[in-house]
């Protein structure tokens, strides 16, 4: 999974941390924390589990006191240089629906891992996902 997925769990990553050698790290270090511990894996999405491992490393990297998830984002390093004016629109969502995008588009996520990584349905992540779809299609039209 390592490899397969590392370059989504560093663009994530680098969202919370805000800094690209950090992420590196971070998804480093969370891997290993994940693989010490794989015993106690129970079930469910293994990636989603190996998400909230590495989450919580890339929180406890951060320089700054650590606000929740959703608050943490900084959207400017997922996709300014890209589209500045996406990063804004992404930036002003609310923190819920915010995390939902990032965690399905830059972190490639299913529905059902991102309802297990966040502790709701999976019905829950569509209907925020088609609300932050709806906010984002009117603020780029204006």
């Amino acid at each position: 999974m390592y490899l397969e997925r590392y370059a989504p769990f560093r663009r994530a990553v680098a969202a919370i941390v805000g800094d690209e050698e950090r992420a590196h790290d971070a998804v480093q270090e969370g891997f290993a924390r994940a693989l010490a511990k794989r015993r106690q894996f129970r079930g469910g999405s293994l990636e989603a589990w190996i998400w909230r491992i590495v989450v919580r490393q890339a929180l406890d990297l951060r320089e700054s006191p650590a606000p929740a998830l959703e608050d943490g984002l900084n959207a400017e390093l997922l996709v300014s240089d890209h589209d500045p004016e996406l990063a804004a629109a992404i930036r002003r969502l609310p923190p819920r629906r915010r995390l939902i995008v990032f965690l399905r588009y830059f972190g490639d996520l299913s529905y059902e891992q991102i309802a297990e990584l966040i502790g709701v349905s999976a019905g829950t992540v569509g209907a925020a996902l088609s609300q932050a779809h709806d906010e984002l299609r009117r603020e780029l039209e204006l």
